[in-house]
């Protein structure tokens, strides 16, 4: 009982910081033409209400599509037309075709970032709190911990209640798909998960895992027994679920297509702003966009992001785990967001969702992990007016973290799963040892780069010369991070005998 007081603060306090961090400025607040993702959002509403259905992808004098042109998959579409009623009912002008482009008022700055706070509590934290008191073999403090360092995780407030968008619903449909595999209700898992993908389809970046830890377990019951049973229970699964999702759509073979062109953009080329992943930095040194034709770019991307993830997914499939599944989620998401085509920043908070999935496994290095992913979105939070909010939100979540899990306590190999790693790499290196001392040191180093980068993006102006000095270099930065994290991972994954120890639960 002690526990779910405890645990009921820190949900309270979770939510005072989504509402503190909701009362700064947002995306595009004041710049037209476009103004930002709080008006896209917006936007949105206006059409999904105003337009028939058949029409909400398609290019119109009603629906211009180059001015926020709906571009995420229908449950998207659905949330939008559901909160366009309600805004309707408060204030037609809010969503009134064409006339209400740009709408600014505090009334519906109000408005707005409440369907973001409603559907956090609604989706996302309830999630965080079951999963974290779902966790085996922790104590209750850990779990309490883990849900109060997870729902303070500075890099979705800051996008959902700051800059604004919903990811928290995504994000959280996801991590009900992830608590339904953990509580052996896999049917549930694989709705929830469908729905998640329904919503955003860059949450396809954690589809791998699930088809591959879902299909290993299957190949563990046997394909003529209980294994095919399942295996047509969850495919019918996804099949309703998705058939349900674009019925709407499925009318005609054009709107069909028309939906799948918006939602996957190839035409836009490789990168578009500086994102702290491998294409971005690399053309730094070398003008990649200029030396390969778009066709070339997007083969030699969907070669290096299969390639990165294919022996995770290939050890989960052969050993499926819950613990194997948690860390391939990590793994592929971070693939896929250092690797393949068109990665906006944002999509970082895929990678970070799972990695707080872990927190209470690897703490030193997870906490490291989320605040460099928090610092790799820096140029955008700043562009915001979201600097002190920024600041603020991380130290907090530095705070909170160090304080709940003595992250520099211990630090040691065991500490950070990589024993059985020392251990192989010994037969052929006799005396080699992970430097998990020095890993405080680079810590440190790391957290005082990122701090220096971070006051100068606020105090200084860049040179004439080179206005985009900074965020290349937090690009930069970011991105040699997440590949040594990418490393990190992967030989936890490979490198990991409890796996095949836990095959008896599954069976």
């Amino acid at each position: 009982m002690k526990e779910w007081h405890t645990m009921t603060i820190v949900v309270l306090i979770g939510l005072t910081v989504r509402w503190t961090v909701s009362l700064n400025a947002y995306s595009g607040a004041g710049k037209p033409p476009m103004f930002g993702d709080y008006e896209a959002q917006r936007h949105w509403q206006e059409i999904t209400l105003n337009l028939p259905v058949k029409q909400w992808y398609f290019n119109s004098s009603d629906n211009d599509l180059q001015y926020w042109g709906l571009d995420y998959p229908p449950l998207t579409a659905y949330h939008s037309l559901l909160c366009a009623y309600v805004a309707a009912f408060i204030n037609p002008d809010w969503i009134a075709l064409h006339t209400s482009r740009g709408y600014e008022s505090e009334q519906h700055k109000l408005f707005m970032r409440s369907t973001v706070f409603i559907a956090d509590v609604m989706i996302y934290v309830p999630a965080v709190v079951l999963y974290c008191c779902h966790l085996k073999e922790t104590s209750p403090k850990k779990k309490v911990a883990s849900a109060f360092c997870t729902l303070l995780y500075p890099g979705l407030l800051l996008i959902d209640h700051g800059h604004f968008q919903y990811n928290c619903v995504s994000l959280g449909l996801t991590l009900w798909g992830v608590l339904g595999l953990s509580c052996d209700r896999d049917i549930l898992g694989s709705l929830a998960f469908c729905l998640a993908i329904n919503y955003k389809q860059m949450e396809l970046y954690h589809s791998l895992p699930f088809f591959c830890y879902l299909l290993g377990k299957c190949l563990k019951k046997g394909l003529k027994g209980k294994g095919l049973l399942l295996l047509v229970e969850l495919i019918t699964t996804v099949v309703a679920a998705f058939a349900l999702c674009w019925l709407p759509f499925f009318t005609k073979v054009e709107q069909t297509v028309q939906v799948i062109r918006r939602l996957f953009p190839v035409a836009r080329g490789l990168f578009e702003d500086k994102v702290a992943n491998f294409w971005c930095s690399l053309n730094v040194l070398l003008k990649i966009k200029d030396l390969l034709l778009p066709h070339t770019q997007l083969m030699f991307s969907f070669a290096l992001t299969f390639l990165s993830l294919l022996p995770a997914c290939i050890k989960l499939t052969l050993q499926p785990s819950l613990r194997g599944f948690r860390y391939t989620l990590v793994s592929c998401a971070l693939s896929f967001f250092l690797f393949s085509f068109q990665v906006h920043e944002k999509s970082i908070l895929l990678v970070s969702l799972p990695v707080c999935l872990i927190l209470n496994e690897v703490p030193f290095m997870s906490v490291w992990f989320l605040l460099v992913s928090t610092f790799s979105m820096l140029p955008l939070l700043l562009k915001d007016q979201l600097a002190l909010a920024s600041v603020g939100t991380t130290l907090g979540f530095s705070v909170a973290c160090a304080a709940s899990f003595s992250i520099f306590e211990n630090v040691s190999e065991e500490e950070l799963q990589l024993k059985s790693f020392s251990m192989c790499v010994q037969r052929h290196i006799p005396g080699f040892k992970v430097p998990a001392k020095m890993l405080k040191t680079w810590f440190l180093v790391s957290m005082m780069t990122m701090s220096l980068l971070t006051l100068l993006s606020i105090t200084v102006e860049p040179p004439h010369k080179l206005p985009d000095l900074f965020p290349v270099l937090v690009c930069l930065v970011s991105c040699l991070h997440f590949l040594l994290f990418l490393i990190y991972f992967n030989i936890i994954i490979l490198w990991d005998h409890r796996n095949g120890r836990s095959q008896k639960k599954i069976n």
